[in-house]
């Protein structure tokens, strides 16, 4: 008789263990616990999976294959973004985070604390700073998180239901927010003119019963509100909150959205040191000023100073522990479980290692490489950047009376070790330029993009 198969790395797979736990449960098979997903989401059958292999060494040359068929494109020759973007991270960084006290806290008391509730008051304080605001959460996911959560806020501190989008946003992270406001709060979609608010149009559409005006800055497509002061008018004028999402690298350069009349600001911090690693590390953050209104509604975790029984001592920990679900479980505003907290450290760190200066540097020189990226881009007869507005790190370019579709530029210039771009059209690509792509890096994507002319598209 065969011996039961037992998976080398699937705990709970000896038949006896997974009997037990049925009788326990007091299901008949595996199945019936998935009763209740309709049977067009489910698999028809096995995944198509490898067979086991138990021998280490021979998972580990499996394995190793797989990585393997990757290919790494040359820092400066990927122009990918669309949420997750290629920055320096400084060495330190990675050496701070990998230290055990940090990688393996994930979660605790200040009793048993070893520098995390400080690091992450660090984070809270620098992110302040940065966006010239009073309080900052311990990070959320994502920065989609950090969206849907922000206008949550705005919902349940108003009593109403409408959601006005004045901006660009990515279509992923309206999928996201969808997801977690609705059917709750409505979302109102106002088009942009030259990829920017249209502040007449925006004003027509709030009402009494507009929870918030959203702003993107910068926009899916890159473009800097030009109208941010304006629109904060607005929208206070009709009562509503005015919840803008930007990204924190730009911020050493262009004016913060909290000085321009937003109340809630929201991002995410990949960026600021944290690597693209084929999806990035992510960690949304949610700014407020010091009102306690606003304060009140933030679920996520807030780390304070406090003295202790010691002169001259300080701890740190948990600041209005009551607002969470952990304090009040099925009784919060909102459920939060795992943070990003770990990413948090890693953004205190490059924060603290760049300071004001070095944060002003990078964002003028993203800004100028932008530009440049645009202007050399656009001397290719046939290619058009959509819009005019004034852009950070991203634009998209037109292609259409250049012959060659986006999916075919991208083909073309993958084979020479070229990421052109995210495709977001037939014709439309994303492109975007960081620090780490030279003046040279851009002329040659230039002059590989021009060499393709008609002859891609035939």
């Amino acid at each position: 008789m065969a011996e039961p198969f037992v998976h080398p790395y699937l705990p709970n797979s000896a038949p006896a263990v997974k009997a037990a736990m049925l009788a326990a449960t007091g299901a008949g098979t595996v199945d019936d616990f998935y009763v209740d997903v309709p049977d067009d989401l489910r698999v028809d059958g096995l995944l198509d999976l490898p067979a086991a292999l138990p021998i280490e060494q021979d998972l580990v040359a499996h394995v190793t294959g797989i990585l393997e068929r990757n290919r790494p494109v040359a820092t400066g020759r990927s122009f990918l973004g669309a949420g997750t973007y290629r920055h320096f991270v400084p060495a330190v960084v990675d050496e701070v985070i990998g230290r055990s006290e940090f990688l393996t806290a994930y979660a605790g008391e200040p009793y048993e604390d070893h520098g995390r509730f400080q690091a992450l008051f660090e984070y809270q304080s620098l992110m302040a700073e940065l966006l010239n605001m009073d309080v900052v959460n311990v990070p959320t996911y994502d920065g989609y998180q950090a969206a849907a959560t922000a206008l949550s806020m705005a919902g349940r501190m108003t009593g109403r239901r409408r959601i006005v989008i004045a901006s660009d946003v990515f279509p992923d992270k309206i999928s996201r927010v969808r997801d977690f406001v609705e059917p709750a709060l409505e979302l109102v979609f106002v088009p942009t003119v030259n990829g920017t608010a249209d502040l007449a149009a925006v004003i027509e559409q709030l009402d009494d019963d507009t929870a918030a005006l959203w702003i993107e800055t910068p926009g899916f497509t890159g473009t800097l509100e030009t109208s941010l002061p304006g629109l904060a008018e607005a929208a206070h004028r009709s009562g509503a909150i005015l919840v803008a999402g930007t990204d924190p690298i730009a911020l050493g350069a262009i004016t913060p959205p909290a000085d321009q009349g937003a109340d809630i600001v929201h991002g995410d911090i990949q960026s600021l040191g944290l690597h693209q690693w084929f999806g990035g590390a992510h960690g949304g953050f949610i700014a407020v000023h010091d009102d306690p209104r606003f304060v009140m509604e933030l679920p996520s975790r807030l780390f304070g100073l406090a003295s202790t029984d010691v002169d001259g001592e300080y701890g740190f920990g948990d600041v209005a522990y009551e607002r969470t679900s952990f304090a009040v479980r099925e009784e919060g505003k909102e459920w939060v479980g795992t943070a990003a907290a770990l990413w948090g450290v890693a953004a205190a760190v490059y924060l603290a290692l760049m300071g004001p200066r070095g944060m002003a540097e990078i964002g003028e020189t993203i800004l100028a490489r932008t530009d440049y990226a645009m202007r050399a881009l656009t001397s290719i007869d046939g290619i058009d950047v959509t819009d005019t507005a004034p852009h950070f790190r991203e634009f998209a370019i037109d292609l259409e009376r250049t012959g060659p579709t986006a999916a075919q530029v991208i083909e073309s210039l993958r084979a020479e070790g070229i990421e052109p771009g995210v495709e977001i059209g037939t014709h439309r690509l994303l492109v975007c330029v960081t620090e780490l792509n030279t003046r040279s890096d851009i002329d040659f994507f230039v002059t590989r993009l021009a060499a393709l002319g008609e002859g891609v598209g035939s």
